[in-house]
């Protein structure tokens, strides 16, 4: 019996998890504008139980619940002119409903894939951790990203790319 070689079990293995990866990649090749949301996942990531769907902040038009929080070039920090709206998310989560929260982080389209998915996660992350701060429960916050999928504005200037660095807010119903 030929014994296998270090190297085909780990060529069998990286092109298993390619397969695997580029799976994943077609969450973002369906349907209209946030295709990371699908059925009861987005980005892959399961959705606590849902009543009525989520709804993210869809750019131009006046469904959001939850204005985005911008952030600045190759920054997750929150800036002190984003407070007024992490208040007001912060007040709805303290609040008596059960709704649960999905942060999504985003980037502008400058850098890696794997860096801005990398920094939408600090991004998420960030505006989760001053919502924990300011009195939510963290039972019923998530996180994803998105790095620079989706952009916001599809322009390729500094007006886009700001518009395009932010978090935004699913909310389950």
């Amino acid at each position: 019996m030929p014994q296998l070689s270090f190297h085909r079990v780990t060529g069998a293995f990286l092109v298993a998890a390619l397969l695997v990866s580029l799976d994943g990649c077609a969450l973002f090749k369906r349907g209209p504008r946030y295709t990371g949301v699908d059925d009861d996942r987005v980005n892959g990531t399961p959705l606590p139980e849902r009543r009525e769907g989520v709804s993210f902040n869809d750019p131009g038009t006046d469904k959001s619940r939850f204005a985005p929080i911008r952030f600045g070039y190759e920054s997750c920090t929150i800036s002190p002119s984003e407070a007024g709206k992490l208040d007001e998310v912060a007040h709805f989560m303290r609040g008596r409903g059960r709704e649960e929260l999905i942060i999504a982080g985003f980037t502008d389209e400058r850098g890696t894939a794997e860096y801005n998915r990398g920094l939408g996660e600090k991004r998420a992350g960030a505006v989760r951790s001053w919502l924990l701060v300011h009195g939510a429960d963290k039972s019923r916050i998530q996180t994803t990203s998105f790095g620079l999928e989706m952009p916001a504005d599809p322009g390729h200037n500094e007006a886009a790319w700001a518009k395009n660095r932010r978090a935004e807010f699913g909310v389950t119903q």
